[in-house]
């Protein structure tokens, strides 16, 4: 049975700040309910009130909500429409999809002078010879019925034969009464019996045949034993599921009781199949297959970006791990997801340092990020000691720079020479060639061509041999007005003048 806690409301009071003594609305809806208790006390203030599609038997505790104006109680397994007098202030009440069968009971809401619309649709109070004009002759202050408005000539029409519908809606629900009681008799003995056979089963689970110490061929007992053992074996799955098959199957009335079974039998199938999973230990995750392939993975779901940084000869990846949640005295306060909640929370802007692990290989790197692993294959290989890990100050991502192994970086462009420039032939056979077309080209540079001039090329020295320097033979310049130039100098008209 699931109970009403203070934990619970106040989970369900966020737009509250978590307050529930000044809270004015709450959701509680979906929960398995079985009882309304403590809400009367914790929130006096309350206006809205959600308690739909859950297991509650019976309206109570609620006589104390005095600022209450909305009730909804849809898909739940209420009887009896009661203890509502209190909600001084209630205006709308949603009972759609329940078991109420006592029409009478709707006269409770006469103290309700506020109450102005009502729900009834899918109760088999709906089913009644008379259901409306009784509901309407006894709710004057009701203005909507089953999402319908009432006129003011249905109300004149309702309030003229009123002692004939009564007496004709106090005989159906002594029949439906009885009808209900048949109904608790036969769940009664129904379940009487199931546990009479789950008894019985557990007796003879151990699938021995117990027989005479007269008998005469014990070898065939011996056979039949272990046919019994193999059977039992192998018949608890299909037991299941053959018994899984009979309870959908089945038909069955439409009662609070059966909704009760249906809601119970799906409650034991979810915790069976949690036990088999904690039984059942989770299979670790290939990150490197049996070849020794290294894998792609992403089991925390972050944002990456694997850029290449050809100034360092590095390759850097960004990886988004700025995204965590935010607990405060146990309780998630809220989840950073932006650049700007980053900003705005502070100091605690970044995930924890400790729940990151790094490891870089030389070709993948491995992120361990609070249990989750992102592993990613790099595209050239790298220096794991070289690489490091660093957080930016303004994200919170964590960015990998990891060095290239190689000390060159490839390139795949063709380079085109200039056409003034000469190149040198070499001859070279059909395989040189086949070999060279497989080779990348790189960029080359010929050692023996220098950018910069040779100056002492520019005049020719004589062999050992020969003896001194001959005499200069630079020509005079363009203006011969320096002497120093002229003095002793003779000019050789073969020699080509200096450019």
């Amino acid at each position: 049975m699931v109970y009403i806690t203070e934990d619970m409301v106040r989970r369900r009071a966020e737009h509250n700040e978590c307050e529930i003594f000044s809270l004015e609305e709450v959701s509680l809806h979906q929960q398995d309910i079985e009882r309304i208790e403590h809400i009367d006390r914790w929130c006096r203030d309350l206006r809205i009130l959600y308690l739909q599609n859950n297991l509650i038997p019976r309206i109570e505790n609620l006589g104390r909500l005095k600022k209450l104006e909305y009730l909804n109680l849809a898909l739940n397994n209420i009887e009896v429409i009661e203890n509502l007098e209190g909600c001084e202030s209630l205006q709308k009440l949603d009972l759609t999809v329940n078991f109420v069968g006592r029409l009478s009971s709707v006269q409770s809401l006469k103290h309700n002078i506020h109450l102005a619309e009502l729900f009834l649709v899918g109760n088999p109070c709906t089913e009644f010879e008379g259901y409306r004009q009784f509901v309407v002759a006894s709710l004057p202050q009701l203005k909507w019925l089953d999402g319908t408005e009432i006129s003011r000539s249905e109300r004149i029409r309702a309030s003229q034969g009123l002692e004939e519908v009564k007496r004709q809606v106090w005989e159906q629900e002594k029949e439906y009464l009885k009808r209900r009681a048949r109904e608790k008799e036969e769940m009664q003995r129904k379940a009487a019996g199931d546990e009479k056979g789950n008894e019985e089963r557990s007796k003879g689970c151990d699938g021995r045949r117990y027989t005479d110490e007269n008998n005469t061929a014990p070898v065939l007992e011996e056979n039949k034993e272990n046919q019994e053992v193999e059977e039992n074996v192998m018949s608890p799955d299909l037991d299941d599921e053959q018994q899984e098959r009979e309870f959908w199957n089945t038909p069955c009335s439409f009662t609070p009781e059966s909704r009760l079974e249906a809601h119970r039998h799906l409650e034991e199938k979810r915790r069976a199949k949690e036990k088999e999973k904690e039984k059942k230990p989770k299979a670790p995750r290939t990150l490197i297959t049996a070849d020794g392939r290294v894998l792609n993975v992403n089991e925390p779901k972050l944002d990456f970006c694997l850029t290449e940084d050809e100034e360092n000869n590095a390759i850097v990846l960004d990886l988004a791990v700025y995204r965590f949640e935010v607990y405060s005295e146990g309780r998630l306060i809220g989840v950073i997801q932006t650049d700007l909640d980053l900003r705005l929370l502070s100091p605690h802007r970044h995930m924890d340092t400790s729940l990151i692990d790094v490891d870089v290989q030389p070709t993948y790197a491995r992120v361990n990020v609070k249990g989750k692993i992102f592993q990613l294959v790099l595209p050239a290989e790298v220096k794991p000691d070289s690489s490091t890990a660093q957080r930016s100050q303004t994200t919170g991502h964590l960015v990998l720079t990891m060095p290239r192994a190689e000390g060159e970086i490839k390139v795949t462009k063709t380079v085109q020479r200039p056409s003034g420039v000469r190149q040198t032939q070499r001859s070279s056979s059909s395989e040189d060639k086949k070999s060279k077309a497989n080779v990348p080209e790189r960029l080359e540079v010929d050692p023996s061509k220098h950018s910069a001039i040779d100056l002492a090329s520019i005049v020719p020295r004589q062999s050992s041999k020969a003896g001194p320097l001959e005499a200069s033979r630079m020509n005079p310049p363009a203006t011969s007005g320096h002497s120093s130039f002229s003095e002793g100098f003779v000019d050789d008209p073969d020699v080509p003048p200096l450019i």
